[in-house]
């Protein structure tokens, strides 16, 4: 066996279980409408600041590639609550393709967690034309188990998701809030690293809210994003894309 069969061999056994240095975070998530988003932002932005990478507005652009197998098992995982699952995604801001993240997003039982690895625009075109092999070569264990999915479960890009994004920072519990909106989508993947291309709205005129956090969540958290009549749901942005297929 070669050293780099060898190699894949190895990474073909990773599992889905998170690393546990990796603290896991709870997330809930809500879809409101605009009425609520408007009440709910102003609420926010007089507790608690914006993430100091947001424009003037407090807000920023995120474009993700999300990848799944043949038979969509990301997906169908997902859609069937699967409490032990993972997908894995390209991600860049704005319209700074130089800053892309190869990023692992996975779940166990309800908390979530997250991890990434650097690429550079080159990079992300090489591995869009098929071209793996520098994922092997990168000595990254990340970018190691990604090729060993690309191989063996035949992970391919499947659907381009942006959105603008206000978030909010609170230190005690590690609290994260965003608004997703003005979410769209884009089959395929050949115009990803296109940072002008017009794409489908998938959401009409709703915003996703989001709140992770480590251990538990302040009361002044759990009182700011309360949306009267509104229950936690499942509500994945890949999910609510897939949909144009």
């Amino acid at each position: 066996m070669t050293t780099a069969a060898a190699t894949t061999a190895t990474t073909m056994m990773m599992t889905t279980e998170a690393p546990r240095a990796i603290p896991l975070r709870h997330e809930l998530k809500h879809q409101i409408s605009p009425g609520e988003d408007l009440v709910l932002s102003g609420r926010l932005r007089k507790l608690f600041s914006h993430d100091a990478n947001a424009g003037p507005d407090g807000s920023y652009r995120v474009t993700s590639l999300y990848f799944d197998t043949p038979y969509d098992s990301a997906l169908r995982q997902k859609l069937d609550g699967v409490s032990r699952r993972e997908k894995f995604r390209l991600r860049y801001y704005g319209a700074d393709t130089s800053f892309l993240r190869l990023e692992k997003k996975y779940k166990e039982n309800h908390l979530c967690g997250k991890r990434s690895a650097p690429l550079t625009a080159e990079q992300a075109a090489l591995l869009l034309s098929g071209d793996y092999r520098f994922l092997l070569a990168s000595g990254e264990p990340l970018l190691m188990e990604f090729y060993s999915k690309l191989q063996g479960q035949g992970l391919r890009p499947k659907t381009i998701v942006r959105y603008e994004r206000e978030a909010f920072l609170y230190a005690p519990g590690n609290v994260r809030i965003t608004l997703d909106r003005k979410l769209c989508t884009g089959l395929g993947c050949v115009d990803f690293l296109n940072t002008e291309v017009s794409l489908l709205p998938a959401l009409e005129r709703l915003t996703v809210l989001e709140v992770k956090y480590d251990a538990f969540l302040p009361d002044l958290v759990r009182m700011a994003v309360q949306v009267p009549g509104r229950q936690a749901l499942a509500c994945s942005k890949y999910a609510l894309c897939r949909r144009f297929d």
